[in-house]
């Protein structure tokens, strides 16, 4: 897939090679992926009165200097569109009673509708910010590269705000998950 295939031109793109081996199935792959425990997101990105959001699990941190997160988006989305056209996004990491916030962005609740739920501000940059999280973050991208179907967004972390208190909401193997408490 070339960047043209989207409404954006991207800066680079990583080649992905076929791979030498069979690869598993797609059910195998679902298995495998399920037993990984994610912590669940809603990035979101503003742009004149449009809001728009999306539940992911696929973010990581990438560096300590500079801050820096790597969160993986649809290519073909409205929302890789956005981040692309805005220059940056946000990032609610959701707190274990947050299901329904969770639930309603990855498609469960219709679109223009999703910010109904939880309580919402908005960072400096416009971006949207979800208050009541284990942590909320305001990225400016400095740097993406597409990989075919989804856009990895490099975004420096220029605002944050964490509530130690709260704990957060994990997805694995199809559900909700609670961090124990050991101590």
């Amino acid at each position: 897939m070339t960047s043209a295939m989207a409404d954006f031109d991207l800066p680079d793109a990583m080649r992905l090679r076929l791979p030498t081996r069979p690869v598993v199935g797609n059910s195998e792959f679902r298995a495998a992926m399920s037993a990984i425990g994610s912590s669940v997101h809603v990035v979101t990105a503003r742009r004149g009165d449009e809001r728009i959001g999306r539940t992911v699990t696929s973010l990581m941190s990438l560096a300590a200097e500079p801050p820096t997160l790597l969160v993986s988006i649809d290519i073909m989305s409205r929302l890789a569109d956005l981040i692309a056209k805005t220059g940056g996004f946000s990032v609610a990491a959701l707190a274990d009673n947050q299901q329904a916030i969770a639930d309603a962005f990855a498609g469960r609740v219709k679109a223009h509708e999703r910010f109904n739920l939880g309580e919402w501000s908005a960072w400096p940059s416009g971006h949207p910010m979800l208050l009541g999280t284990a942590a909320a973050m305001d990225c400016e991208v400095i740097g993406s590269i597409e990989t075919g179907t989804h856009v990895l967004f490099a975004g420096a972390i220029v605002d944050a705000e964490t509530t130690t208190s709260r704990t957060p909401l994990i997805w694995q193997r199809h559900g909700y998950r609670q961090l124990a408490d050991t101590e």
